[in-house]
């Protein structure tokens, strides 16, 4: 260590280099918090070579950056069979090496934390990229080389244990925390979308994220909402075909609107001028926009994928995975059910102020000195 209560830890930063969606948040929140510490040090590292030389523009105050020594897919590769090359070759001695993103790199004498977010790779494969389908074997490996194992909820945490037979005093749980949204313009969100009143959807356009079940529950009560639209707002991500063909087919396709990415004044106003956020997902880690939305009182409907009914307690609707009627039957209840809605305005504040990057941060840096110790 460097000192007696100083510690050196290396984070994968990578998840910086692109859009900022839930990784990537979830690694900016972290660093900026680890820059800030006094008893502690913070390098980032990035693996891969896109961009390389610009992660020191990226990073927050207080990190040092440093290289990686080969692209992605070949350390991935790698690291998958065997123990080189160790983190020390890019960042030099540390005491804690961080993996934020499903991957942490072998090591010569730093102790290792991988965080896991959810086993959507383990659960449902055909919802995952061919890269994203090998991180149970990167995961196993973790485990059964000494790695500790950080997840964003205890639903996860279980399923670690359970799966890979991971040591539970080695794997522990520290949630997320939740962005303040700005003040922003109602009327912004509105003009957004296209100036009539709307429900939200918020999240990357793939196959895990449920829009197909959200379009075809929006088009059976689409009549009994008036002129109520649907916002869709979230990156292109892979498996776009099964959305487009859901939204072909939807008759109401001219009350849906596409936004694709949003900036986070743009999501801000978004939040701000919504009925209500409507998120589908078939499966979740954690499940950052519902928080978002329960934060400022939006009345949110969830459906009951891997931790999202721990995570939005009694803030949010929930309903079953796959369940159109189910879904349908929600979008009318957060959108025209004064009752419920004064509910969910009430308790959504509530529940989300359990979760705070601060604390998250802090827990990590726990979880960093009992990985040393333990190691």
């Amino acid at each position: 260590m460097a000192g007696r209560d100083t510690l050196d830890v290396a984070v994968d930063a990578t998840a910086l280099m692109g859009t900022r969606t839930g990784i990537g948040v979830f690694t900016t929140r972290l660093l900026e918090r680890l820059g800030a510490r006094a008893d502690l040090t913070a390098t980032a590292y990035a693996t891969t070579w896109r961009g390389r030389g610009r992660l020191a523009l990226l990073v927050p105050p207080g990190v040092r950056t440093v290289g990686a020594v080969l692209p992605a897919r070949a350390l991935h590769a790698a690291w998958r069979h065997g123990p080189i090359p160790p983190v020390e070759w890019f960042t030099g001695r540390t005491d804690v090496v961080h993996g934020p993103n499903f991957v942490v790199p072998p090591s010569r004498r730093a102790a290792r934390v991988v965080t896991v977010h959810d086993l959507t790779c383990v659960h449902h494969p055909e919802l995952c990229t061919p890269h994203i389908r090998t991180y149970p074997a990167m995961i196993e490996r973790a485990v059964r080389t000494g790695a500790w194992v950080h997840t964003v909820s205890a639903h996860v945490r279980d399923e670690v244990i359970d799966r890979f037979g991971a040591d539970p005093g080695r794997v522990v749980a520290v949630p997320n925390g939740v962005d303040d949204i700005a003040p922003a313009d109602p009327a912004a969100g509105l003009a957004l979308a296209g100036g009539r009143p709307y429900l939200l959807a918020v999240g990357t356009v793939e196959p895990r994220k449920g829009y197909p079940d959200l379009l075809a529950a929006f088009d059976r009560v689409a009549p009994q909402l008036d002129d109520l639209g649907l916002v869709i707002a979230g990156s292109d991500g892979w498996g776009m075909e099964s959305f487009e063909r859901a939204l072909a087919g939807c008759r109401h396709r001219d009350r849906v609107t596409r936004l694709g990415w949003v900036d986070v004044a743009a999501r801000a106003a978004l939040y701000r001028g919504a009925t209500a956020l409507v998120y589908p997902s078939r499966y979740e880690g954690f499940g950052l926009p519902p928080v978002e939305a329960m934060s400022i009182g939006l009345p949110t409907l969830v459906t009951a994928g891997g931790a999202l009914p721990e995570v939005v307690g009694d803030g949010a609707l929930v309903v079953a995975v796959g369940d159109v009627d189910a879904l349908a039957e929600g979008l009318v209840s957060v959108a025209t059910d004064d009752t419920v809605r004064a509910r969910l305005a009430i308790a959504g504040p509530v529940r989300a102020a359990h979760y705070s990057w601060d604390e998250c941060a802090s827990g990590l840096v726990a979880v960093y000195r009992q990985a040393l110790l333990g190691s």
